[in-house]
């Protein structure tokens, strides 16, 4: 089998025109890749601090210190520091965030749409079923180690 006729490459191909599709429809928002995360979880709970985002969206704090910095000059969400603990700085979303949060959730729903658009509901619960095995297989300890 050609390694682009693997199922994993076709996957990961998958995914990438997923993000790719998304990213275009919501770059008129100011949100760049990478930011749809962040805004879906501040969606969920705003005015969290900035370590408890990072470890939500599975990036370093760093990392998520370089989002919200280029995000707060978007006008996208703004820092303000906790009333009770100066040293936490929290992370709300402005208007124009939320804006870009209900885009982002569009673009998303959309996609997913248009991933699924020929597929029979039984044919996505057995896509569900296998991609829950694959994660469930990936999860487990190695057993040579």
């Amino acid at each position: 089998m050609n390694r682009h006729d693997s199922l994993i490459h076709l996957m990961k191909h998958a995914v990438k025109l997923h993000r790719q599709t998304v990213d275009k429809q919501i770059q008129p928002y100011d949100v760049h890749p990478g930011q749809p995360p962040l805004l879906l979880r501040l969606s969920e709970q705003d005015g969290q601090s900035q370590s408890e985002l990072a470890a939500r969206i599975h990036v370093t704090p760093a990392t998520l210190t370089v989002m919200v910095d280029r995000m707060e000059k978007a006008g996208i969400v703004e820092r303000r520091t906790d009333p009770n603990d100066q040293r936490v700085s929290r992370v709300y979303v402005t208007d124009k965030g939320r804006l870009a949060t209900e885009a982002v959730k569009k673009a998303i729903l959309e996609a997913d749409e248009k991933c699924f658009e020929h597929f029979l509901p039984e044919e996505k619960l057995l896509l569900r079923r296998f991609l829950l095995q694959i994660h469930e297989n990936l999860q487990k300890p190695d057993a040579s180690n």
